[in-house]
């Protein structure tokens, strides 16, 4: 059987604050393949971002704690890795894309400073590069985003390119260091909806041409279905549902699930679902059992004392619900 590229087990992530702990992530599983495109979706605060800045160490800590869990890359634990692995697997394995490329570029420095600082320290060739070899390699990613007139770009400032162009270079500072696995933070969230379409058809084209896995973080269900394979669905630091895209999308299991279909307009006609009412619990006293509860339509009593540990109701289709704990397929306890 293959082994997954990537693997968190059991992940637990508390933030210490003046009021009390916030216990963020409650037990997170994910797994990545190699080539794999993933999505993780989910209502904002519900800890996407946490656990993609968990994989890469990116925490401050304190004031975030990592009480237990692993995070398997290629069977060996990120958490327990020293700098200089930590720098090895951020140089040549591993790379982000966030949200806002404004806020992930250095206004100070030229685009070209910070690309071919990029390329200088990315160690991918195995040697120490010239001069006029960090220039080209520069300017090769620069092409492969679709940026027109490289040379001009490379002596500009962030301020001085337009949102979509930002993001261009962030995706193409991505492909510098990551030849395994790009974890893109919603990529598309601070750019107009053409921009952003033309975004993320790069992004796709760009991961499937270097043979890259992807962990696709995104509020647009609809791009989630276009570039995935596999869905996780988050809610409040847990992972509710896991599925094929195409089965998510078609019959989703979990009431979270539905619920966050259900909100997504239909050019069809039929307007806007009901939603889901009330809101994300506090981390800081979250509800016992099922953290979903105090907003299900379906809780039962177990429901309000136990925490649901994933069912699998197919092959690969699984779904953290006591509504399927007689479903006929085994408990998965990770």
């Amino acid at each position: 059987m293959t082994k997954p590229l990537l693997e968190i087990k059991n992940l637990h992530v508390w933030f210490k604050v003046f009021g009390g702990i916030l216990r963020v992530l409650d037990g997170v599983n994910f797994t990545v393949m190699s080539e794999e495109k993933v999505g993780l979706v989910g209502e904002t605060g519900c800890g996407k971002t946490t656990t993609m800045k968990a994989i890469m160490r990116l925490l401050s800590m304190p004031p975030a704690i990592i009480p237990k869990g692993e995070i398997l890359f290629k069977g060996k634990d990120i958490l327990r890795m020293n700098r200089a692995e930590l720098q090895q697997i951020r140089k040549e394995k591993i790379s982000m894309i966030f949200q806002d490329p404004t806020a992930a570029l250095n206004p100070v420095f030229t685009i070209g400073t910070q690309i071919q600082d990029a390329v200088r320290f990315s160690g991918k060739s195995g040697r120490k590069m010239k001069k006029d070899e960090i220039k080209a390699r520069a300017m090769q990613v620069l092409k492969e985003v679709s940026l027109p007139d490289q040379e001009r770009v490379l002596h500009n400032y962030p301020i001085q390119l337009s949102g979509g162009m930002r993001q261009r270079v962030c995706i193409s500072m991505a492909l510098v260091s990551a030849s395994e696995l790009i974890i893109g933070d919603e990529p598309e969230t601070s750019l107009d909806v053409t921009i952003k379409d033309q975004i993320l058809r790069l992004l796709k084209e760009l991961v499937e041409k270097h043979n890259t896995s992807i962990i696709l973080i995104s509020h647009a269900l609809g791009t989630v279905k276009n570039m995935t394979d596999k869905v996780y669905v988050m809610y409040a630091g847990t992972m509710v549902e896991l599925a094929k895209t195409k089965d998510l999308f078609a019959h989703p299991l979990h009431p979270y699930s539905k619920g966050l279909l259900a909100a997504i307009p239909r050019l069809t006609g039929g307007g806007i679902g009901e939603g889901i009412d009330g809101h994300i619990p506090e981390y800081i006293n979250p509800p016992k059992g099922c953290r979903f509860h105090p907003r299900c339509k379906q809780v039962m009593p177990m429901c309000k004392d136990k925490k649901p540990p994933l069912f699998k109701v197919s092959e690969k289709h699984e779904v953290a619900c006591f509504l399927f704990q007689n479903f006929g397929g085994d408990c998965i306890d990770k």
